[in-house]
This record gives structure tokens, C-alpha cells and sequence, in this order.
């Protein structure tokens, strides 16, 4: 299973638990623009997985696991995007949409890096 699609789905499931309180398969559909019965029959395999709780018919929840993997992505789009905006001066819209493609690929150690470039830059401004 590919973890780009993986962490695709988490990061959609953690929205819509932000914003709704309940992601449910309908939703999930919406958002990937593809059948409801593709969206099932992923969950089932992200359940086995033990990244979210699945409940037929009512919706989706995110275990600790999948909240904890959703976090550490959503903290890697926003290191991206600003490193782009801020640093490389990008527009903003591209910012974010190359952060979200990139935050699939970059490794812990690279964002790590980069927060620590980001630091200096800002070290360097005052």
C-alpha cells in the first residue's frame, strides 16, 4: 500500500475531524473525488492498520496512531510552505501546494534541518 495514499487519507480524516467532528465515508469521497466504495474498502484496510476506527455506516475516527501520524504531517506542510513562503519567497498558494506534495516525501531529518535553517535565517533579520 502506497503511504503517500495512506498518509492522504489521514491527513483528510483529521480534517474533517477538526472541522465536523465526524468523517464519514461520503465526506472522504467528496474530498478524494472518487466512489464511496473505494473509500470503504480503504478504510477497512487503515483499520487494519490500526490508524483509525472504522464504523460502517457512521464514520471514521482516528486512532492515536493515525492522529499521531496526521500531526507529524500537518507539522511538515507547515515547515514546507513557510520555508517556501517566507524564506524562498514563493507565492503563497504555491507554497502550499508544493508543501502538500513534498510533505509525503521528505524525511524527519530533512525537516529537521530545515527548521534549523529557518532559525538561523531569523537569527540573521534582527
Amino acid at each position: 500500500m502506497a503511504r503517500e495514499k495512506v498518509e492522504e487519507y489521514i491527513e483528510i480524516i483529521y480534517e474533517l475531524e477538526k472541522n465536523n467532528k465526524i468523517a464519514n465515508t461520503g465526506k472522504i469521497a467528496s474530498k478524494l473525488e472518487i466512489k464511496p466504495g473505494s473509500v470503504t474498502e480503504f478504510l477497512q484496510k487503515l483499520e487494519k492498520m490500526g490508524l483509525i476506527e472504522y464504523e460502517p455506516y457512521y464514520g471514521v475516527k482516528l486512532t492515536s496512531k493515525g492522529e499521531k501520524l496526521a500531526k507529524n504531517l500537518e507539522r511538515k506542510h507547515r515547515i514546507l510552505a513557510k520555508f517556501f513562503f517566507e524564506v524562498l519567497g514563493v507565492d503563497k498558494e504555491i507554497a502550499e501546494r508544493d508543501a502538500c506534495e513534498i510533505e509525503h516525501h521528505v524525511s524527519k531529518e530533512t525537516i529537521e534541518k530545515l527548521i534549523e535553517f529557518i532559525e538561523n535565517i531569523k537569527g540573521r533579520k534582527k
